[in-house]
């Protein structure tokens, strides 16, 4: 086996996270109960090494409760246009308080978003509602991308991700 230091996320695959893409984080229970939430958002660090999801905090307590047990998360990242998607495993989750400059992430997030859904019919404002939450009510959950994947659909979905920069 071949060990590397280098981190699991390359730079196309950073920056394909921070666009308009539709993105959850899902967790599991004890009793392997998957549970999952809608991001609003995310950071990844400038080393590639820690991702952190914005959630809201009342929809995001099932999930935040498995992180506290276990850590264990699966996160995914669709543009809803080619329906390419990319899932990310870690297992070091941890619910973090959001750090400067996270509300603007948020609110550029939520227009791209909005921009993305709008080539295939979405009204702006919905997606804008569907997103809105006052920062009292945001976390962040961060973690180690430890494995990912391709899961487009078609042939090569379910297979490691290959980098690509």
């Amino acid at each position: 086996m071949t060990v590397t230091n280098e981190p699991v996320l390359d730079a196309a695959h950073a920056a394909f996270f921070q666009i308009g893409v539709s993105m959850g984080i899902a967790a599991c229970t004890r009793d392997a109960v998957p549970v999952h939430v809608r991001a609003i958002g995310c950071r990844i660090s400038p080393d590639r090494r820690q991702v952190t999801m914005f959630v809201p905090v009342g929809q995001a307590e099932p999930v935040l409760q498995c992180i506290r047990e276990n850590g264990a998360v699966a996160a995914v990242f669709t543009e809803p246009t080619t329906h390419r998607t990319v899932q990310v495993k870690g297992r070091d989750a941890v619910q973090v308080p959001l750090e400067a400059g996270d509300l603007d992430l948020v609110v550029a997030y939520r227009e791209a978003f909005a921009q993305e859904l709008g080539r295939i019919g979405f009204q702006h404002a919905m997606i804008g509602t569907l997103l809105a939450f006052p920062a009292a009510e945001i976390a962040g959950i961060r973690f180690t991308p430890a494995e990912a994947y391709s899961q487009t659909p078609g042939p090569k979905a379910g297979a490691p991700l290959a980098r690509t920069a």
